[in-house]
């Protein structure tokens, strides 16, 4: 492979873009508060952007930072947009990832020297819009979820002088690029601001009402050549009992049903070979957990793709089916899925690994590790630790509880054997009302490290991810 491939990663905040370069991401992405479209988890503000920025450039390996902009604005929005990315400008991040077609249009007059890459918002679907957006000066194309790799190669064949982005990792959106209504209409939270509610995902009862086919016809004012329902069928909400919902089909077959996700391990050599530089993966309010998961699948696939070299995508794909998911598919990378793309047998994530904890100080001497609880975990069980080099397991032998300890002298009351201990007997756990435990660990887990535990049939945790 005669190009570098940049493994291309969000981060909501401070401490996730930390652990996402830590992971060996090459590039992240963060949000600009106000101007993003995702509004409800990003934790950035002007000042943490630019510490962003600081953090990226002290790195002592090469990375890059983007800033997304990326709304669609009304008339109103459009003076203090301008003003705020003449702050964000000094910053001087990598580039500006931007949508909206006025918002580009006027930062190309008053910032000539911006980097905008075109975000996917903007539904980059054909070599035409490509070559378009090449001649006001946009640098790279993040391509719509909804093209297959043979338009992406074509893309590239009529347009080579542009950078491609594709996504390869994220939650599949049941609508047509994330414009639906559905949250809207039930919660009056907007997908496309990033306050989707996620409405698609939960969970229904059907019931119908005989109606004559008289009756449907008036309702529905249907074409003749289609063949009508036999009833009216209506949803009723798992939290919402009694709110009886009216749904309908036409000839395209609409639905409300949970939609899978999207896995693209096995494209990598072929999204390459389609001259696609970035590899996005998105990660919208996920654990390091998920970031740590992604990182060992797809840096492994792309570092072995830009030395020509094969790698096991069985394998991989078994790392990241132990996160949370609702079972993956391509999307449209080789082929429309229609009804594949839907997951109608059960609302909910499935995984092989439970993220347990986050190690946030490591003792030496007393091989202990200071933990941050995320999920349960009992007394005797094999836990997989994972840092950004290596891999490897160890048993919980001893749990000592933390409580009504500040967190500045928790070093000291370990040194002076003075915190409460609770261990020893296979009924005794930790868990999320605990918050932070010791637990032994004989090998240093060093900075940014993650532990999580093999999931048995029929235990019932929380997924975190």
């Amino acid at each position: 492979m005669q190009k570098k491939l940049e493994l291309l990663m969000p981060a909501w905040s401070m401490e996730k873009l930390k652990y996402a370069f830590a992971y060996w991401a090459d590039a992240v992405y963060v949000w600009a508060p106000m101007f993003s479209l995702r509004a409800r988890t990003n934790a950035f503000t002007l000042d943490s952007l630019q510490e962003a920025v600081n953090y990226t450039r002290n790195l002592p390996w090469e990375k890059k930072i983007y800033f997304t902009a990326n709304i669609y604005a009304h008339n109103l929005k459009i003076k203090p947009f301008l003003a705020q990315f003449k702050k964000m400008y000094d910053m001087k991040p990598d580039a500006f990832i931007m949508a909206d077609p006025g918002l580009i249009y006027l930062v190309r007059k008053e910032f000539p020297d911006a980097i905008i890459h075109l975000s996917v918002q903007a539904n980059n679907t054909n070599w035409a819009q490509v070559q378009f957006w090449k001649e006001l000066w946009v640098k790279r194309i993040i391509l719509s979820r909804e093209i297959s790799i043979r338009e992406m190669k074509e893309i590239h064949e009529m347009v080579p002088d542009i950078e491609l982005e594709a996504f390869v990792h994220w939650a599949i959106c049941m609508a047509y690029s994330g414009r639906c209504l559905i949250s809207n209409y039930l919660s009056n939270r907007d997908p496309n601001q990033w306050t989707c509610s996620h409405s698609c995902r939960w969970e229904y009862k059907v019931f119908k009402d005989d109606k004559s086919e008289a009756e449907l016809e008036i309702a529905t004012g249907r074409p003749e050549d289609y063949e009508e329902l036999a009833w009216n069928f209506y949803l009723e909400e798992r939290e919402r009992p009694g709110d009886m919902m009216e749904i309908d089909e036409d000839q395209y077959w609409t639905y409300l049903m949970n939609s899978r996700d999207l896995m693209a391990i096995d494209y990598i050599k072929e999204l390459a070979d389609a001259w696609i530089i970035s590899f996005k993966v998105e990660w919208r309010n996920k654990t390091v957990n998920y970031l740590a998961s992604v990182w060992s699948a797809y840096r492994q696939a792309l570092d072995a793709v830009e030395k020509w070299n094969d790698y096991d995508s069985k394998k991989l794909a078994e790392e990241l089916f132990s996160i949370a998911n609702r079972w993956y598919i391509p999307g449209f990378l080789a082929w429309n899925p229609n009804q594949n793309a839907q997951f109608y047998e059960k609302n909910g994530t499935f995984g092989t690994k439970a993220f347990c904890w986050i190690v946030r100080w490591y003792d030496e001497k007393e091989k202990l590790a200071r933990i941050e609880v995320k999920n349960r975990f009992n007394i005797w069980d094999e836990l997989e630790f994972i840092n950004p080099k290596n891999k490897w397991k160890e048993k919980v032998e001893k749990i000592f509880r933390i409580t009504n300890v500040n967190h500045s002298t928790w070093k000291e009351l370990f040194i002076n054997n003075k915190f409460e201990e609770k261990y020893t007997t296979n009924e005794e756990s930790a868990h999320g009302w605990w918050y932070e435990v010791w637990i032994n660990c004989e090998k240093n887990p060093w900075e940014f490290a993650i532990i999580r535990k093999e999931i048995e049939e029929g235990e019932n945790l929380d997924f975190k991810e």
